[in-house]
Formats: structure tokens, C-alpha cells, sequence
């Protein structure tokens, strides 16, 4: 029981269904875990000397005596001590609202700091969200109040690749503002290749890439890589694509398929959500995982170095700029002339 506990250390990813709640979803992994832990052999009990008295036989019949055996502690005993393993801390990643589905990151043991530890890293995640042309509801979504319809059989997939482009690339800028490294050096290059170049810090909602992957009227679909992201935000995405389109468009699907390191093949189904398919799961991404944060460490060198650089060109500025005010600020006879 005890390796196996050991072994639960790290980083998974299982499939949250729609219209279930993610701490419904991790609750229920955790009480999986307990069970099948619990449900292992335990350890013998201890053994306790006691002198028990009994009876033999003796040259003046039978006598007393004390004997000595061992015996089970009775405290180790399952219905005295009760289940072994009473508490395990599953933590989860990058939330899903409830009408949201697809993959949720739970760490467990000290995979609860490596979620910390990805979480400031800034990955992308990556959506396939879906839309309806010619509706409108107060929450962006097909479940909510409808306000307005419209016509929709003036849109191309053209137009719609269009619009999409126009997004990706007003918030390429907005990303490339936000990384905070010289993008004229060597090491911004490298980053770029390898596909580091990210934010550091919190940022509002950022897209770094978009695409049309399915167009048939009124339905669409997109692939949308983001940072910083609520599912709520790419609703309202959808929803503002629909007026750039001359009509309204509407939400019917939010799909996570992947998160960071985590994509939809590394997920366990409800019906996997067991002890043995954990552990293999944790052991599966845990080179994934210690790569990305040494990656994440790197980025977070070149960004260090690159502000350490900004500061060392603002006070040679300003140093110049106070020799400048303080012989301006020297009386004429002060003034040595060569």
C-alpha cells in the first residue's frame, strides 16, 4: 500500500464531460483512489507478548502457570482502525465552467505544486469551439435568453477566414508586446523556433493562433489556441465574429482538447479513473512535465536578462542626462575652457 501511495506523485489528465462540474469530476477521482487504495492488502498486524495463564499437569494434580505466546495487536485490526488511507489531496489545473468538456489537468501529492509550477509557465491551450450563425442570446451560448435572429446566407467561408485572420493577427501584437524580450536577439530567435515566445505574467485574454476547421451554414467550427483565456471569453469571441459577419452568431460547444503538456490522447475516461491507470498516466507524462518547466526556466532567463539590460540603458540615460543638468546649473566662471 505504501508504494503504491508513493507512487502517486505527479501530474494527470482525465476527459471532463458537459454539464459537469469540474470539482464533480475531481471529487470523484479522488473517492476512486481512496477506495482502491483502501482495498489493498495491508500489512500483517502487529504482534504483542502476552503471559496467558493456563493449566497442567503437576506431581499434586494440576497447577497454574503462565505461558508465553504473541498475539495480533488488536488496533491494527480494519473494523478497530477503520480504512488506512483517510485523505488525498487531487488538486486540478486550468478550470472548465460546467457546460465546458475536454481536458482537465489534476495533479496529485506534489503534483499540486507542479500545477503551480505550470501555471506560471503561461502554456497556450487549445479549443475547438463551435458556433451558429443567425442567433443571439444574453450569455453568447444556445442554452440562454435569445434577443435578436438574423439572416446569415450572405457568409463565405472566405469572409469568415478573413475575420479570423484579422483576430490572430491584431493579438500576435499584443502577444509579442507582452513577452518581454528583445525580439532583435539571438535568444528571442531561438525562442521562436522552439515556440517559447509567451508572456510571463498575468495578461487579459490572449490569441495565439485561429483557424476555420469546419464550415457548413449556419454551423461553423474553430480551432483556437489561447492564453489567459475563460470559456466564457471565447463564447463572447464567436458572438463578436457573428457581427463582423453582418448577422449574430451564437455558442454550442466548448471543447478543451488540450493543456499545455496535456491533450485529448493523454486523458483517462470515466471508466478508467482507477489506481493503476493513474499511476501509469503520472509516469507516462512526467518527463513531459519536468521538460516544459525547464523550458519555462529558460524563457524566464532570457526575460530576466532582457529587463536587467533595459534598466542598465535607462540609468546610463539618466546619468548622462544629470552631468548635462548639473553643468547647465554651474555659474559661467565655473566653467573651465580649454
Amino acid at each position: 500500500m505504501r508504494a503504491a501511495k508513493a507512487d502517486l506523485q505527479g501530474l494527470f489528465a482525465v476527459y471532463k464531460p458537459p454539464s459537469v462540474s469540474w470539482k464533480l469530476v475531481r471529487d470523484a477521482v479522488e473517492t476512486h483512489l481512496l477506495k482502491d487504495l483502501n482495498s489493498l492488502e495491508r500489512p500483517a498486524p502487529r504482534q504483542l507478548v502476552r503471559f496467558l495463564p493456563g493449566m497442567v499437569e503437576g506431581e499434586d494434580g494440576k497447577q497454574l502457570t503462565m505461558t508465553v505466546t504473541q498475539v495480533p495487536t488488536l488496533a491494527d485490526h480494519p473494523l478497530v482502525s477503520g480504512p488506512a488511507v483517510t485523505h488525498l489531496k487531487v488538486g486540478a489545473g486550468h478550470r472548465l465552467d460546467t457546460r465546458s468538456s475536454g481536458v482537465l489537468v489534476l495533479g496529485v501529492g506534489h503534483g499540486n505544486k507542479l500545477l503551480t509550477d505550470l501555471y506560471n509557465a503561461h502554456l497556450t491551450r487549445t479549443y475547438t469551439v463551435r458556433g451558429l450563425f443567425g442567433k443571439a442570446t444574453d450569455d453568447f451560448s444556445d442554452t440562454g435568453k435569445l434577443i435578436e435572429k438574423a439572416t446569415f446566407d450572405h457568409i463565405t467561408r472566405e469572409q469568415l477566414e478573413r475575420i479570423v485572420s484579422v483576430i490572430q493577427g491584431s493579438n500576435h501584437k499584443a502577444l509579442l508586446q507582452y513577452a518581454n524580450i528583445d525580439l532583435k536577439t539571438q535568444e528571442a530567435y531561438e525562442l521562436a523556433v522552439r515556440g517559447l515566445i509567451r508572456p510571463m505574467e498575468k495578461t487579459p485574454p490572449l490569441i495565439t493562433a485561429v483557424r476555420c476547421i469546419q464550415f457548413a451554414p449556419p454551423e461553423f467550427q474553430l480551432e483556437i489556441h489561447c492564453l489567459h483565456e475563460t470559456q466564457q471569453y471565447l463564447r463572447k469571441i464567436v458572438h463578436e465574429i457573428g457581427l463582423e459577419m453582418k448577422s449574430v452568431a451564437v455558442c454550442t460547444q466548448v471543447r478543451r482538447i488540450r493543456d499545455g503538456v496535456f491533450t485529448v490522447d493523454d486523458v483517462l475516461l470515466r471508466t478508467q479513473w482507477n489506481l493503476q491507470n493513474i499511476r501509469n498516466a503520472i509516469l507516462k507524462s512526467r518527463h513531459k512535465v519536468e521538460t516544459e518547466i525547464q523550458n519555462n526556466l529558460v524563457h524566464e532567463e532570457a526575460s530576466t536578462d532582457y529587463e536587467r539590460e533595459k534598466e542598465t540603458r535607462a540609468g546610463s540615460v539618466v546619468d548622462s542626462t544629470q552631468v548635462r543638468e548639473r553643468e547647465d546649473a554651474l555659474p559661467a566662471s565655473s566653467v573651465v575652457k580649454w
